[in-house]
């Protein structure tokens, strides 16, 4: 999963990208492993545990209709400007709703 492969030259150096889970260490490092396995190399990106939800309760992002069990966040984009100001925020409850790659480009590269 090469992520920053699909940002333009001049972003490349300018932009992280990270994600947030609720996945603790282990889990996450598996899920590396198959994301590596199944596309032949390794996430491009930084990806965090977030188990405890402390980001994602900052975030407003915790989804009180998932399981107590298996706490599930509303799957969210951010786009965060190198001052901390979010500049950009989309929050969706249907995980299969998400940005395009053309929308967070085109607010990337208005930065």
């Amino acid at each position: 999963m090469e992520l920053k492969a699909l940002l333009p030259e001049e972003l490349r150096n300018e932009t992280e990208i990270v994600t947030v889970s609720v996945d603790d260490r282990d889990d996450m490092q598996r899920m590396i492993d198959r994301v590596a396995e199944a596309d032949g190399v390794e996430p491009d990106f930084l990806m965090l545990s977030d188990p405890t939800l402390s980001v994602i309760d900052r975030y407003g992002l915790f989804n009180p209709d998932s399981s107590p069990r298996r706490p599930i966040p509303h799957p969210a984009t951010f786009v965060i400007d190198k001052e901390g100001i979010v500049r950009y925020r989309f929050v969706e409850v249907d995980y299969r709703v998400r940005p395009t790659n053309e929308e967070i480009l085109a607010v990337l590269k208005s930065l």
